[in-house]
Order: C-alpha cells, then sequence, then structure tokens
C-alpha cells in the first residue's frame, strides 16, 4: 500500500485520528523538494534533505587484527578466549564455522586452522602477551591490542575527513556525518549551484534545477528500488533494466559523492593498515546500519532514498534491534508473521486488545524501530520515509574512567589471594593510561576504586584519591591497590570473592601549564590554596633515611597542630622523585582534615556563613508545578 506524499508528511498524533493531524513541515519524505535555501545553509542538522550517513563496520575485526600480527592473508583464522570462539575470519566461515562452534568441532571441519589465543596478562608481566598454556585461574584477558588497531582506523578517518563528523559506535564500528563534505564538493562540481538565478520566483526557497545523470560504476553495490530485480555481484551493479526511467535526484548525488569519498578512505586503510571495511550510506543512522550489512565483506552499498521501502519491507523484523527475544518471538506468535511488511496492517486497537493497555508501548516502540515506516495514520505503520532524528555526534577521546576486572574461575579466600589479581589488574591499568597519555600528556585519574563482589551479590568497594606521578608504573598503581584491599578485607577470615575490579575514575586533561602537587605546596601563601585558608596546616617532614626507605619502611611528617606522625607506607617500588609527590598528597589530605574539624567546631560557622535573608522578608510561597512536570514531582 503506497502512502500518498500529503499522508506522509503528517505528524503522528498517538490516539488522534491521522484527519485531525496538523501537516509537520519538518517532515522529509522519500523525494523532498530541495531548495537553494537547503543547499546554501549551514546549520539544518538533522533535518537537512541532503544529509548522507554512513556506518563503516570492520570485517571480523579481531580475527583482523591477529591476521594483521601474524602477516597472514588467506588462511582461516579464529580467536579463541579461554574454550569459546570470540572471531572467526571469513575464509574459516567458507568451512561452516561460526562463533557457536567448540573449538574440537572447528578442528574437525578444517584440520589447518589457525588458532589464537588473545593476549592474556599473567602476575610478574609488565604488559599482556601470548602464552602457550593459558589458564584462566591465574592469567587474565587483554583487549588492548584490538583498541590500538582500533584508533589507528579512527585516525585515519579523522586524517581523510577533517571536515566530517565521526562517531565511533563499538570497537569496530564508526558513524560517519558526510554531509558537510559533500556539501562542500557539491558546490565545487556543479558552480551554477551557488548562484540563485535572478528570475527564481521564489529566492532562497526556489527549488533546486532538475539533477543530471549519475554514473554508479566505482559506487559500490546500489540496492535496487525493485527488491525482485537481480543484482550482480559486482560493485555499482543495480540492475537497469527495470529502473532505467528512474530520475536521479540531488540526494542521489550526495550518496554517490560519499561513496567517492568513503570508498577512498576503506581502500588507504586496506594498503595502510591492511584491514578491510564494509559501509552502508543511507540518509541516516538507522539506514546506514541497516544497509551495511547488505554486502559483506570488504565493501560498501548505497540505500536510495527510493529504495527504503522495497529494502526494508521483506526485512525478517526479528532481526531488528528491540524486535528480538521475547517481544519480537511475541509477536510473530500472535500475528503469525515474520516480516516488516507483514505488520504494517496492525491497529494500535488492535494490539491494546490482544496485549491490554500497556501494548501502547510496544507500538510506540515498533514505530520508532520501524522508522522508516512511519505514515500519518496512528493505526498502521505507512513510514516509507526511513526518518531517523539521531546525530552523529564526534565523542571525546579522553574516556572518564578504565575499568580492569576479572571475574574469577576459583574464588578468593583468603585476603592473601587478593595481591596476586591486584597487580594483574594493575598491569592493565598502567597500559591503558600510559597509551592515553601518548595522545594526551596532560591526562591524569582522580580516584583509584577498588570493587569486590560474592556472586551475585552487591558489591563493595573503597577509594582513595590517586597522586599525580612523573612516571606511571605497575608497582605504583599495585601499591595503591593493596592498600585499599586492606582496607576492603581487614582481617576476615570467611571470604569468598568472585570478582574483582580496579578502575580509575574522574580522568580528566589538566591546564597546560598547572603545577603539579609538588609545586602546589612550594607556592606559599600567595597562593589559591593560601587566599581559600588563610595558610597551609604547617608540617614538619621527619628525616627520610633512604636506605631504610628502599627496604620497604614508612615515609612520615609529624602534624604540627595534633603532633601525629602521619605515615605513607609500601613506598619500596617509589622511586624518591616520586615520594615527595605521594608525600605532599598525604600532607594536604590531612590538612583537609584539620580545616573541616574547624568547620564542624564553628558554632556560628563564621569560615563560610551563608548569607542570610531579612527578616522582615516573607517567605515566598512555593509554586505548585505545572504542566507535564505535575506527573513527575512526588506527593
Amino acid at each position: 500500500m503506497q502512502a500518498s506524499p500529503s499522508r506522509l508528511r503528517t505528524v503522528w498524533k498517538g490516539k488522534e485520528k491521522a484527519d485531525d493531524a496538523p501537516v509537520n513541515d519538518d517532515f522529509d519524505d522519500l523525494d523532498p523538494v530541495i531548495t537553494y535555501r537547503h543547499l546554501l545553509s549551514q546549520n539544518l542538522g538533522i533535518r537537512d534533505p541532503l544529509r548522507v550517513i554512513a556506518l563503516c563496520d570492520s570485517d571480523a575485526f579481531y580475527a583482523a587484527c591477529e591476521m594483521v600480527r601474524l602477516g597472514i592473508t588467506d588462511k582461516p583464522l579464529v580467536v579463541l578466549q579461554w574454550e569459546s570462539l570470540i572471531a572467526v575470519n571469513y575464509p574459516a566461515r567458507k568451512f561452516g564455522i561460526s562463533r557457536m562452534d567448540k573449538l574440537k568441532d572447528a578442528k574437525q571441519r578444517c584440520p589447518d586452522l589457525v588458532v589464537v589465543h588473545v593476549a592474556t596478562y599473567k602476575e610478574g608481566q609488565k604488559e599482556p602477551g601470548y602464552w602457550d598454556n593459558v589458564d584462566s585461574r591465574t592469567h587474565k584477558v587483554s583487549l588492548d591490542y584490538y583498541r590500538r588497531e582500533s584508533m589507528k582506523i579512527l585516525g585515519m578517518f579523522n586524517e581523510h575527513l577533517p571536515d566530517a563528523e565521526i562517531e565511533k559506535a563499538s570497537i569496530d564500528e564508526a558513524f560517519i556525518d558526510f554531509t558537510k563534505p559533500v556539501r562542500q564538493i557539491l558546490i565545487r562540481r556543479y558552480p551554477y549551484l551557488s548562484v540563485i538565478p535572478a528570475d527564481s520566483p521564489d529566492g532562497m526557497d526556489t527549488p533546486l534545477p532538475p539533477a543530471p545523470s549519475i554514473s554508479w560504476d566505482k559506487a559500490g553495490f546500489l540496492i535496487p528500488i525493485d527488491p525482485s530485480t537481480p543484482v550482480d555481484q559486482e560493485p555499482g551493479s543495480h540492475a537497469p533494466s527495470n529502473e532505467e526511467g528512474i530520475q536521479d535526484t540531488w540526494h542521489d548525488i550526495a550518496l554517490s559523492i560519499a561513496a567517492e569519498l568513503m570508498g577512498q578512505v576503506r581502500e588507504d586503510i586496506e594498503t595502510k593498515l591492511g584491514y578491510t571495511l564494509s559501509a552502508g550510506i543511507a540518509r541516516n543512522k538507522f539506514l546506514a546500519k541497516l544497509t551495511a550489512s547488505y554486502r559483506k565483506p570488504n565493501s560498501q552499498s548505497i540505500l536510495r532514498n527510493a529504495a527504503i521501502p522495497g529494502y526494508l519491507k521483506p526485512m525478517d523484523f526479528q532481526k531488528i534491534r528491540f524486535l528480538g527475544g521475547k517481544l519480537g518471538h511475541a509477536l510473530a506468535q500472535e500475528y503469525d508473521v515474520s516480516k516488516v511488511a507483514d505488520l504494517l496492517p496492525v491497529t494500535l486497537d488492535e494490539m491494546q486488545q490482544k496485549f491490554g493497555e500497556n501494548a501502547i508501548w510496544v507500538y510506540e516502540v515498533l514505530r520508532w524501530v520501524l522508522i522508516s515506516f512511519l505514515s500519518a495514520v496512528i493505526n498502521m505503520f505507512y513510514s516509507h520515509s526511513g526518518i531517523d532524528r539521531s546525530e552523529v555526534k564526534t565523542k571525546s577521546i579522553v574516556n572518564k574512567s578504565m575499568l580492569a576486572s576479572k571475574n574469577l574461575p576459583k574464588p578468593i579466600t583468603k585476603p592473601s589471594e587478593g595481591h596476586h589479581w591486584i597487580r594483574v589488574l594493575a598491569a592493565e591499568l598502567t597500559l591503558r593510561l600510559n597509551d592515553a597519555r601518548e595522545a594526551n600528556p596532560n591526562l591524569w585519574p582522580k580516584t583509584l576504586v577498588l570493587h569486590a563482589r560474592k556472586g551475585y551479590e552487591a558489591s563493595r568497594s573503597k577509594q582513595a584519591p590517586f597522586p599525580f606521578i612523573r612516571q606511571v608504573t605497575v608497582d605504583v598503581i599495585a601499591a595503591a591497590g593493596d592498600k585499599l584491599w586492606e582496607d576492603l578485607v581487614g582481617n576476615s577470615t570467611s571470604m569468598r570473592i568472585t570478582s574483582v575490579q580496579l578502575a580509575f575514575t574522574g580522568i580528566e586533561t589538566a591546564e597546560i601549564g598547572q603545577q603539579s602537587i609538588v609545586g602546589f605546596f612550594k607556592a606559599g601563601p600567595s597562593s589559591k590554596r593560601g587566599r581559600e585558608y588563610d595558610s597551609p596546616v604547617p608540617v614538619t617532614e621527619l628525616p627520610v633515611d633512604q636506605s631504610s626507605t628502599a627496604a620497604g619502611q614508612a615515609v612520615a611528617f609529624t602534624c604540627s597542630r595534633c603532633n601525629k606522625d602521619i605515615l605513607f607506607p609500601s613506598t619500596a617500588s617509589v622511586s624518591e622523585e616520586d615520594q615527595t609527590d605521594l608525600l605532599a598528597t598525604v600532607r594536604m589530605e590531612h590538612s583537609d582534615w584539620h580545616f573541616a574539624q574547624d568547620l564542624a567546631k564553628d558554632p556560628g560557622n563564621q569560615l563560610h556563613a551563608p548569607l542570610k535573608e531579612p527578616a522582615n522578608k516573607k517567605t515566598r510561597r512555593k509554586e505548585s508545578p505545572k504542566g507535564i512536570e505535575k506527573f513527575f514531582t512526588r506527593k
């Protein structure tokens, strides 16, 4: 059933009748009228009718990384993690091997199969390695190599496409918004579009002239408008016998330009890094994601607006995100359907009769997921326009946290057993933090956190400030982690810990020129801290005997206010230069403790007394919430 353009321009209005729904001018149909204003404007965002989005997916990424590392090209290869296959390259898939198979069965299907176990950390090693004998009871899986290779690919995207918005979607996927660079190329290739004709009746709102014909020969696989049209396996083929009368649009030209740019990037990545990628190019993220799987591996597919209905209608709806599992199974059983097109006639009233009032949520989820079939009619899914208003957003390369975790096959039952895993986790954090600091030397975490959990119970945790140290080593992180472990488990003699996690939180980029913590304390009374707290709490540092420090004894200072010796243990593996930083951190924390005590003892709160309202001023009566806000207010 083909919905008319007027119906497609109507906004969905819940239970309202479609005839009563107003026209939504922001709605874009399959063949929107593109004007000079659309072309020459710069900030249309998701409503841009020339918008072009691509999803780029690295083919069998973990397996490809190992092939590059080993110099393997066409040999069947699988990646193993303990007893499970986590990646299967395409040559191995030709033997019928999948990630669901057992290793023994995979070797029977392909005797020449190359098997690579992922790198693992083990105690005493600063970096993960590929060991002959790995044991989940003593080793921890490392994905660091794959993360590094993923960042190389992302770096090449940024290098080739400086004007595009690039969003890293996962370790092997990235969305690319080509709209801006495509518009620039479009105006260069067709310079007459940059000048509005003098006789244009509507000025900027005058439609663009008809688009010229396009050659799709080098673009990739073109998804046909008619799903029954046979498509050759050669890039650029689109079986023109049934589609010769189709007029190319300016959005089609935008798609073809994006395909050229994407092809150049993919070729360069394969040449320089050795990785093949598959891409889907369409009008939005939702459709680009579906299009990327049209032809794999090492290909790119293009979905024109006119081909959207024919491509999605025959699709198995349970393969679409959010429509798998129990929800998809229930719908398939209730209506005896399997394809997207089969769900279009289902009305909301009918669905509520079947599933109750809560079915409106199911209906709306279906409408959102099947957004490429959105229609004006509330009771039917007629969206032939592929609307998806989610943006492509460049994510910060600075992660606010880093986590190293281990689910233990053999639970920890004694406090002494925890130190082994603390050191293994510390090695991973050390590597990841140092990798991040290579790109951003001013990066530093505020806090180190230790979590421990028994079975499915809630985890217990301890945390402490992590001092700035010039050279991060496994010894430094492990020493801090051991201290947290001792604080967490204490003298417990009965425990059964099945999961341990060590994490950095509050990772930020320090300002350029910012002083280290040592310089912070040497700044004197005129420093920021001196102005805020009058003056630092005076301390007298105890003399530190270097021989005793090297032997693992404590570094200490004596507070002149409480006359206590404040110790910082376990500095045996810390350099003399870093001991100064650690000691300064302890002194600052102790100074803050005294300041907090002063605040607590101050009866008039004179140190930071808030301004009081005049006595004769009437207290303003709190207004009742209005509109939708009242539905979210606690009673």
